[in-house]
């Protein structure tokens, strides 16, 4: 829960550059409290023209109470608390998340009528409101809205805004808290069944898969005793059992790997938004980051500029050296912001792919030309599985059939012994996933590769 006040100032504080005046809540006077002030200054001129003494007293009534409102209001604008929490701050797109407001009145007075605002972007609702009734010393108030948004992005929400009025209806403040929080919008993915994918790999497939299930990333091997070996590492249960002292090595064991590739360029597709060609891809690939790393998978996401996410580790994969829910966040994070490329090819992604053997790699692309193409083909490794989803602007803008010039792309990728698919509007990732290893089982003399992925 953050405290919707600066940071290093007491929680309530108003981000206000005026403190400590009376400027600011003398503007507030509403139109009856400048009724009244304006009433008690002529009352009090006519009673001094006049001498008469009880319409002067009358004057300075109708002219002090105001002028105590607004004395009031500025004595207990610092002692009113804000916070606001999000549940959850991760949303899939068309998913919703509700704000939770707080208001604390830490003053020893009740306050008057309080009016909130929150300031949230256009894309995730209206603007909530809400009208508080009058909060009793050291009470308490909550209310919450819930937010939405079909577009995925980081979407700030704050600052509050707060509205006091007095008892009597004389004076009206309207200040900002100064925190933000963020709502961070993923794409939304879907669940992918589990398949086998053709391909050969040392290193790689069901056995490996069977270690990693069965040993974990600390493995214990023992080994012979070696002259020098801490005492402490002798493995008892081994040495009873080969007759001789026995040490525990610890390996790290080779873990299957997976490459995402995204293609952002932006000439590589046309149209926008919540059901275009890219936003396909984007949802796509978030899909298979977050099946790959719940399969065990040292997974990385790649995208046409060459940049790398996490970028951390071995060669830029996550999922073996930190937790996979973290992994997945963080890549998850990096796809709710991604945007269009100003590249115009792939060769910053075949320059990392090509430094060698990468696992797995599945590739969601757009347009590509014949150089384009013979690039894509070129970034499966002898022996690795690779499997491209092609997405074609002109499909997806027409709703018609693939096109000869996409079906010769295909074929080019098909030849280089990628699982090539053209995606058209509506497709589901699943399916087309389930196909993708169904092509795979029936691939003369191709093994399995990663086991059940």
């Amino acid at each position: 829960m953050s405290a919707a006040a600066p940071q290093g100032q007491a929680p309530g504080q108003w981000q206000d550059g005026d403190r400590g005046s009376l400027r600011a809540a003398l503007a507030g006077l509403t139109t009856r409290g400048r009724s009244f002030l304006a009433a008690g200054v002529a009352a009090a001129g006519c009673a001094y023209v006049l001498g008469q003494a009880d319409l002067l007293r009358v004057g300075l009534l109708l002219a002090v109470l105001p002028l105590v409102c607004v004395l009031v209001l500025h004595r207990t604008r610092h002692r009113v608390a804000a916070s606001r929490r999000l549940a959850p701050r991760r949303v899939e797109t068309g998913t919703e998340a509700r704000v939770h407001l707080r208001m604390d009145n830490v003053s020893r007075l009740p306050t008057g009528l309080l009016m909130l605002q929150d300031h949230v972007p256009y894309m995730l609702g209206p603007r909530p409101r809400f009208v508080l009734d009058r909060v009793e010393a050291g009470g308490r108030r909550e209310v919450s809205y819930r937010v939405r948004s079909d577009l995925r992005g980081r979407f700030p929400l704050g600052p509050l805004q707060l509205r006091l009025t007095d008892p009597f209806g004389m004076c009206e403040l309207t200040r900002s808290f100064s925190a933000h929080d963020t709502l961070t919008v993923i794409p939304r993915t879907e669940a992918l069944p589990p398949v086998r994918l053709g391909g050969e790999s040392a290193g790689y497939g069901e056995g490996q898969q069977r270690a990693l299930a069965l040993a974990g990333d600390d493995d214990i091997i023992p080994r012979a005793y070696r002259h020098g070996d801490d005492l402490r590492r002798v493995h008892w249960r081994s040495s009873a059992r080969y007759g001789e002292l026995m040490v525990r090595r610890e390996e790290q064991p080779q873990r299957a790997r997976c490459t995402v590739l995204l293609d952002t360029r932006d000439l590589a597709y046309e149209g926008g938004g919540p059901d275009s060609a890219f936003e396909w891809a984007v949802s796509g690939a978030a899909s298979v980051l977050t099946h790959m790393l719940e399969r065990g998978y040292a997974v990385r996401l790649l995208t046409d500029t060459g940049s790398t996410v996490p970028g951390e580790g071995a060669e830029g994969f996550a999922g073996a050296g930190q937790e996979s829910g973290e992994a997945a966040g963080l890549m998850l994070d990096t796809l709710a912001v991604v945007d269009h490329s100003e590249g115009a090819g792939l060769s910053r992604a075949y320059d990392v792919l090509r430094g060698g053997h990468e696992g797995l790699l599945v590739a969601f692309v757009g347009d590509l030309d014949e150089e384009q193409a013979a690039l894509v083909a070129r970034m499966r490794h002898r022996g690795g599985a690779a499997v491209a989803f092609v997405l074609d602007s002109g499909t997806w803008l027409t709703g018609g059939a693939v096109t000869g010039a996409v079906e010769d792309r295909l074929r080019r990728l098909r030849e280089a012994g990628w699982q090539a698919f053209a995606v058209q509007p509506g497709a589901r990732l699943a399916d087309l996933w389930q196909h993708a290893g169904g092509a795979a089982a029936q691939a003369p003399g191709a093994d399995t590769y990663g086991g059940w992925s």
